[in-house]
């Protein structure tokens, strides 16, 4: 199986934060949440030529989460494109594009009928639909939503302990892909990020027991553990992406640092981002940039988040690419790179998994 990928568009999820804060919202937040698309527009046009920067924010009692829109070339905030309540979105912290270049974004607050998966224009970020709804082939708490490379989505359930596959066109349920217990899923928080490997297989991270486990991309079997616990000193990874290399960084705790295994073998091969470079502190999200740069979620869970940028190549901290409190960002989750072209062009295969 082969995927077609660009660097424009490379989502990487998070782990432990994502635990921590989304889907724990039962309440709407108040309209004061749309602060910031005041004179968007204008901004866009001259912030925007290079494309976006899409940031899942999410803080308990926060009242800027929701996904947070900055240029892609300097960090600008732009503005609060999905602002939590739009459309009845409750807690949400996880997104991914969608090959028809909409926005979809996981809804995992309030009751199971109020959760989903909820798709917002990826143009405007107006509300379109509830794509999957809570309840969905028997949805309980969805967390990760990632298009694969069949096109269709698969949303993460850390309420069933399971990964279930629904029609990327028609939001239709397909099917459990990975059962509960499959692995070692069986501990409650599991699965959280997954991605699709260049292999074209599936890679997921367990925070409970502190391995990275693969399976098959076409059948959902479980594989092997690609990164068996402790390898390189692997601590409730929390964060996971293929890089430009090919090769696999994943976030750990205890120390906070990003940690390199060989992409093929799985094999520990460095410690790419050393321990609390930068500030680091709960790295989630874990994506390269156009840039070829690494950014990652620093969601601190103290309310004072920020995205941290290093060096591609040598992981050497850069600077901090969104400083603390820039456009109300408080505790990132999950980032996503796009482009005009991602919204403008709808005939091109998915490629919003990971970067090669």
């Amino acid at each position: 199986m082969t995927m077609t990928i660009t660097r424009r568009t490379l989502a990487s999820l998070g782990t432990l934060a994502l635990l921590t804060g989304c889907g724990t919202e039962s309440r709407q937040l108040p309209s004061a949440v749309n602060v910031g698309r005041v004179n968007a527009s204008a901004t866009q046009a001259s912030q925007g030529d290079d494309g976006f920067l899409l940031v899942g924010n999410l803080t308990i009692g926060g009242t800027t989460n929701g996904i947070l829109r900055y240029a892609a070339s300097t960090g600008a905030f732009v503005d609060a494109f999905v602002p939590v309540g739009r459309g009845g979105l409750r807690g949400s912290c996880c997104m991914v594009l969608g090959p028809d270049r909409n926005l979809y974004v996981t809804s995992g607050g309030g009751t199971v009928p109020e959760r989903g998966i909820f798709r917002f224009n990826g143009t405007t970020g107006e509300f379109m639909d509830v794509f999957v709804s809570g309840g969905s082939g028997g949805l309980v708490r969805p967390l990760v939503p990632v298009f694969g490379p069949d096109r269709n989505l698969y949303v993460g359930d850390i309420g069933t302990l399971s990964i279930r596959r629904y029609n990327g066109t028609t939001g239709a349920f397909i099917d459990e892909f990975v059962k509960a217990g499959s692995g070692g899923l069986s501990a409650g928080g599991d699965p959280q990020l997954f991605v699709f490997g260049p292999d074209g297989n599936l890679y997921v991270a367990s925070f409970v027991t502190h391995r990275i486990l693969r399976f098959n991309g076409v059948t959902g079997d479980y594989v092997d553990e690609f990164v068996p616990a402790g390898r390189g000193g692997l601590v409730a990874p929390a964060g996971l992406t293929f890089g430009p290399d090919g090769n696999l960084y994943v976030g750990s705790r205890s120390p906070d640092r990003v940690l390199r295994y060989d992409g093929t073998t799985g094999a520990f091969m460095d410690e790419f981002v050393s321990g609390g470079s930068g500030g680091l502190s709960v790295p989630v999200g874990l994506v390269f940039g156009p840039d070829d740069n690494l950014y990652v979620a620093n969601a601190t869970n103290t309310g004072n988040g920020s995205i941290l940028r290093y060096h591609g190549s040598t992981g050497a901290f850069l600077d901090a690419f969104v400083p603390p409190g820039s456009g109300g960002i408080s505790g990132p989750r999950v980032l996503l790179f796009t482009s005009d072209g991602d919204f403008n062009n709808h005939d091109d295969g998915n490629d919003n998994n990971h970067d090669q």
